[in-house]
C-alpha cells in the first residue's frame, strides 16, 4: 500500500442510503478506477447528518473497503454535498479599466469575479461553488474567456452555489474522524452532471435532476454554462413511505415491491394483475401474505411523480429556465430507475426525458456505472477536470514569469 498519494483521487459520497468512497488513480493524465467500498450509511436522516459517530463509522467502513479494493492506503477525499441546504443564486459585476482600452490579464477577471460574489449573504451560508456564466467586454456579450482581450469595462454574469456552512461541517467532521483529510467539496448536483451530460445537451440547454433517497438535486445548463442550481425537498423515500403506508407494510417491504412491481403510470399496468404482499417474513414484519391489485401501487406511486414533477416544473420556471432546455431533461440518482417515470416528467415538462447513466471510467466494474452512481463517479471527474486546468494554469504563470525575467537580462 505504498501508492504515491499525488497519482491518487479519492472522492467520499455520504448520502441518506449509502456512503461511497470511490478511488481513481491518474496515469498519463488518464483517469483509470482503482477501487471503491459501499456500506449502509447510518446517523443520516433526509440528507443531513443526524449522529456524527455513527455517520463516521459508516464512512470509515467504506473507506476502508476501497483501501483494500485499490490496494493503496487514503488519506484525503474531496467530498461531495447535497440537501435542501444548498441554494443557488445569480450576480452580476465588473470593473472599469478606466478611460484608455487596456488588455485582459487574469488578474482583471479575478476582479470582476470578485466584485460580481459580493452578494449579501446570510452569516451561515458559504460559498460552495463560483460558476461565471458569460463575460461582458464594452457590453458585448457571450464572452467565455476574456483574456487577452482588449477593452474599458468587463462585467461577468455568475452563479454561487451557496450552503449551509454548518451542515457542511459536519460532513467534513465525519470525513475526518474516519480518517480521511478533506481537499474540497463539492455540490452533488454539478458532480451527477459531470457525469451524465453530452456536450450538446450542455449547449442546447438540459435540465440535470439526480433523484437521491431523501431530495433531488436540479443542475440547469445552457450555452455550456450553469444556469440554475436548487434543490426538491421530494426523492426516492417519499415514494417508498408512501407504498408502506398505503400497503400498511414494513419501510423494506415497500422498497422491494416499488422496484419489483412499483409503477408511476396506473393505465400502464393491467387491470387484473395481483401480486402477493406479506409473504416473506422476514421483511414483512411477520404479516400474513394477502393479495392486492398490481395497480393499487401505481395509484400510490404516480400522485407522488406528479408531485415531484409539478414541482421541478415550479422551481424552474421561476428560475426562468423553463424554456431553456432545449436538450429536455435527464434523470438519474436511484430513484431516476422507477418504471414510468419519465412518462410523467415528458407529460408535465413538454420535453423529451431520459436516464443518465455515468461515464464509465477505464478498468470500471460495469456493476457500477448505474445512475445511483452518477455522484461519486461525478465528483471523480469533476476533481480530475479542476486539477488539470489548475496545472496548466500554472505552468501558463510560470512560462509568462520566465519570459518576464529572460526579457529583463
Amino acid at each position: 500500500m505504498n501508492q504515491k498519494q499525488d497519482t491518487l483521487i479519492t472522492v467520499l459520497d455520504a448520502g441518506s442510503t449509502k456512503s461511497v468512497v470511490l478511488v481513481a488513480e491518474v496515469q498519463d493524465g488518464v483517469l483509470r478506477y482503482r477501487g471503491h467500498g459501499i456500506e449502509q450509511s447510518q446517523g443520516m436522516r433526509k440528507g443531513v447528518i443526524a449522529n456524527l459517530d455513527q455517520a463516521a463509522e459508516a464512512i470509515n467502513r467504506s473507506a476502508l473497503a476501497a483501501e483494500r479494493s485499490a490496494k493503496a492506503c487514503i488519506e484525503t477525499a474531496v467530498v461531495a454535498v447535497g440537501g435542501t441546504h444548498v441554494r443557488g443564486v445569480n450576480s452580476r459585476g465588473g470593473i472599469s479599466l478606466g478611460s484608455r482600452m487596456r488588455e485582459i490579464t487574469r488578474e482583471e477577471v479575478k476582479a470582476a469575479v470578485d466584485r460580481a460574489r459580493s452578494v449579501a449573504l446570510p452569516p451561515d451560508r458559504e460559498v460552495l461553488h463560483l460558476l461565471p456564466q458569460e463575460f461582458i467586454l464594452d457590453d458585448q456579450a457571450g464572452i467565455q474567456d476574456p483574456i487577452g482581450m482588449v477593452g474599458n469595462k468587463l462585467e461577468v454574469n455568475l452563479h454561487l452555489s451557496t450552503c449551509s456552512g454548518g451542515v457542511t461541517q459536519s460532513v467534513v467532521t465525519c470525513a475526518n474522524r474516519a480518517g480521511l483529510e478533506v481537499q474540497d467539496v463539492v455540490f452533488e448536483g454539478i458532480a451527477s452532471a459531470e457525469a451524465v451530460l453530452s456536450a450538446d445537451e450542455r449547449e442546447l440547454g438540459v435540465c440535470m435532476a439526480d433523484i437521491g433517497s431523501s431530495t433531488t438535486e436540479i443542475v440547469v445548463l445552457f450555452e455550456g454554462s450553469i444556469a440554475h442550481t436548487a434543490v426538491l425537498p421530494i426523492g426516492g423515500d417519499h415514494f417508498t413511505n408512501d407504498l408502506a403506508v398505503g400497503l400498511h407494510v414494513t419501510v423494506e417491504e415497500a422498497e422491494y415491491l416499488k422496484k419489483t412491481y412499483g409503477h408511476c403510470v396506473v393505465t400502464a399496468v393491467p387491470q387484473l394483475n395481483e401480486i402477493e404482499v406479506g409473504g416473506d417474513l422476514a421483511i414483512s414484519g411477520g404479516q400474513p401474505a394477502r393479495m392486492v391489485r398490481q395497480r393499487f401501487l401505481a395509484e400510490i406511486l404516480e400522485p407522488r411523480a406528479r408531485e415531484l414533477f409539478t414541482m421541478l416544473r415550479d422551481n424552474l420556471r421561476s428560475g426562468g429556465v423553463l424554456e431553456a432546455l432545449g436538450a429536455g431533461c435527464v434523470f438519474t440518482g436511484g430513484g431516476a430507475n422507477m418504471s414510468g417515470l419519465l412518462d410523467n416528467a415528458e407529460s408535465l415538462l413538454r420535453v423529451p426525458a431520459r436516464i443518465g447513466y455515468p461515464v464509465p471510467l477505464s478498468r470500471m466494474p460495469e456493476e457500477l456505472a448505474r445512475p445511483e452512481m452518477a455522484a461519486a463517479i461525478g465528483t471523480l471527474l469533476y476533481t480530475h477536470r479542476t486539477e488539470v486546468r489548475r496545472a496548466s494554469e500554472e505552468q501558463g504563470l510560470r512560462a509568462k514569469l520566465k519570459s518576464i525575467f529572460a526579457g529583463s537580462f
